[in-house]
């Protein structure tokens, strides 16, 4: 008995390559206007969602069954080629490039093969939002989520067809995407990742392609005619819906709105597939033009390759990679790259093995072996290539490090803390504004004003070792020599950029105290210097460096200025990193230290501007150089302050000795 074709749908080829291109321009060019063209993937679920659903109910009706494991061999023969043509090459080429592209390399390979990659990127902790490290295969949480979906969906559509009436049907199809949708909402407030990677908190997409098969009456053997509302009303409202699409994949910070931005492209989608495959509709047709035709019918190899292409272009141009600065020309590259490689498998590879399946596309390598010389240099050329990557696979896995470059950095940053023990402050909670109550510890007594004049009057005097006077010999006070503060009059408050340049703080500022932690923000360190000052350690200068994780909050702000107090003085170190807030942070920061008396920006941005060899791989955290420049920048504005102190103390002083003087040739 034979199992009926897949039905074709009018425009559907043309929404996959609008689906895929925005995937694709989301990733290759971040700055654009798309900045949540991740919702190209909801599209992707949509379709595949209703073509499925169709494609059971078709055969079903023509046979009264559904063949299972002919759909899954179909499934296979549409699916594995290309990915494992994209994964072994992907992974070869970053075996050659080596270094943080290799880090988790092993997981995603296992996530790859077993189609769980969703899943083995929420149990490593792994971010799709996040732009930390350069995961190389992060694009094949999808395909999970999609072959999932089709080892499970044939197995419960024959329950579902118990319910007699097809817009019954539909009506269970949404109730559960409306539940899919609503527990993505409850787990996105905490993990935002968790809740996008999910299968159960991204099925909507899935769920909603399903009701509208059932919605459509697919397989039920009618044949549906044409009216005036096919023909115009539906292509208009389908045309708009696909405007408005567009407009959902260009709304700034849709990740933050998940899973309201995908929901909603996802309903669109659904509108577009009812108008474009409405009988007699002009939509269809605009959407199957030769170039959109061409790209859907390649999309799925476009997918694939695009982010492994971005991501080692990336690296072999500029050493290093952050998914929200990508060098515009390394983005056409990869695009150039992209379209030709799936080209290329699409015909050598997808084509061949749809057609002739896995044992007879083998048979037809075998024979080729024993055709022409050029057919067999073929075939060898072909099966040491695939040996070749299948070996540099197995040696990315085994070479793969255990941290990233950051990770290490950091790490590296504790054990110098570790090391030193200098902190009289316990460690305090990590991340946001979740810092855990600080035990009982031994305080450092703040100096008071007294302490820092006499401090300081070593700037004034130009006391030395060798106990020279302040003064010349005629009583003229001497201009205050530069001054170089202690570190034991240091408190430093800061998150994971302050943890990495440690061991630079405490060879800069010996004796400093530093409390810092990956993943905190300005709330954060509001708590914390608070906790420091009721204890009594703070000390007379205070460092807080806490732009790094996400903007700036006024009130925290100015609450750590008031629990410093205006006998000690705040030092506000900026922040570098490829992220977006950036720049609103240091401005916040500047405009700051100018309205508030006592405050100081340390100019970590700009010093570290022209040294980006000088971070790890996330172009974010100093190695051992940049931990130097950090804690000098740090102790060149702690040095200005005490400098300027200096300067103005002679400055009395030398009035004093004026006056003095004129009063005795006066007398």
């Amino acid at each position: 008995m034979t199992t009926p074709t897949a039905p074709r749908y009018a425009g559907l080829d043309g929404l996959r390559a609008v689906a895929v291109l925005l995937v694709v321009l989301y990733h290759l060019f971040p700055a654009w206007f798309l900045h949540s063209g991740f919702v190209g993937v909801d599209v992707f679920f949509v379709i595949s969602g209703f073509l499925i659903t169709s494609l059971l109910l078709r055969e079903r009706a023509a046979t009264g069954r559904i063949a299972l494991r002919a759909f899954w061999t179909r499934r296979a023969r549409r699916l594995l080629p290309a990915l494992a043509l994209v994964v072994t090459v992907s992974a070869t080429l970053a075996w050659v490039i080596g270094g943080d592209v290799l880090v988790g390399l092993g997981r995603q390979v296992l996530g790859a093969a077993t189609f769980s990659y969703n899943w083995t990127s929420i149990g490593a902790g792994a971010s799709y939002f996040g732009s930390a490290e350069p995961e190389l295969l992060r694009n094949l949480w999808s395909l999970a989520v999609e072959e999932q979906f089709y080892v499970l969906w044939p197995l419960l559509l024959p329950v579902l067809l118990l319910v007699r009436r097809p817009w019954l049907r539909a009506l269970v199809a949404l109730a559960l995407a409306a539940a899919s949708a609503l527990w993505g909402f409850a787990v996105a407030g905490d993990a935002l990742t968790r809740a996008y990677y999910g299968t159960d908190t991204h099925a909507f997409g899935l769920l909603i392609g399903v009701a509208l098969a059932f919605g459509m009456g697919a397989g039920a053997g009618g044949r549906r005619r044409a009216t005036g509302w096919t023909r115009v009303g539906m292509p208009v409202a389908g045309a708009l819906a696909l405007v408005a699409l567009v407009a959902v994949a260009s709304v700034p910070g849709g990740a933050d709105l998940y899973p309201a931005v995908p929901l909603a492209a996802s309903l669109l989608t659904a509108v577009v597939i009812a108008a474009a495959t409405a009988p007699g509709a002009w939509l269809g047709r605009a959407l199957d033009v030769a170039p959109l035709r061409w790209i859907g019918e390649r999309s799925y190899g476009i997918y694939l390759w695009h982010r492994p292409l971005v991501v080692l272009v990336t690296l072999a141009a500029t050493g290093a990679f952050v998914d929200t600065a990508i060098p515009v020309a390394a983005g056409l590259a990869a695009g150039v790259l992209t379209l030709a490689l799936s080209a290329v498998s699409y015909r050598m590879l997808e084509q061949p093995i749809r057609r002739l399946g896995f044992a007879g596309a083998g048979r037809a390598v075998m024979a080729r072996l024993g055709s022409t010389p050029v057919r067999r240099f073929g075939a060898i050329a072909s099966l040491t290539a695939g040996l070749l990557v299948v070996g540099g696979t197995t040696a990315a896995v085994a070479a793969a490090p255990a941290v990233s470059s950051s990770e290490a950095v950091v790490e590296a940053g504790r054990q110098a803390l570790t090391a030193a023990s200098v902190a009289p402050a316990p460690p305090m909670g990590e991340g946001g504004s979740d810092a855990t109550p600080v035990p009982d510890a031994a305080p450092t007594a703040a100096p008071d004003t007294g302490a820092t004049d006499a401090a300081d009057a070593g700037a004034l005097s130009g006391d030395g070792a060798d106990g020279a006077s302040a003064t010349n010999a005629d009583g003229r006070p001497r201009p205050p020599a530069p001054a170089a503060v202690d570190g034991t009059r240091v408190t430093a408050v800061g998150d994971s950029v302050m943890l990495a340049s440690a061991a630079g703080l405490l060879a800069r500022l010996s004796g400093v105290q530093i409390d810092a932690e990956v993943s905190r923000s300005m709330w954060a360190g509001d708590t914390i210097v608070q906790q420091l000052a009721a204890q009594g350690a703070l000390r007379e200068y205070v460092v807080v460096g806490l732009g790094t994780n996400g903007p700036v909050d006024a009130q925290a702000l100015q609450q750590i200025y008031d629990a410093v107090g205006r006998d000690r003085t705040l030092v506000l170190v900026n922040a570098a990193a490829p992220r977006d807030w950036i720049a609103g942070v240091n401005s916040d920061l500047a405009a700051f230290a100018a309205t508030h008396p006592g405050v100081v920006v340390a100019d970590w941005a700009q010093a570290i501007a022209p040294h980006p060899d000088m971070l790890a791989g996330d172009r974010i955290h100093p190695g051992p150089q940049g931990g130097g420049v950090y804690a000098d920048t740090v102790a060149a504005a702690i040095d200005s302050v005490a400098n300027q102190r200096a300067e103005v103390r002679y400055q009395v002083e030398l009035i004093r000795w004026a006056a003095d003087e004129a009063l005795r040739a006066a007398g």
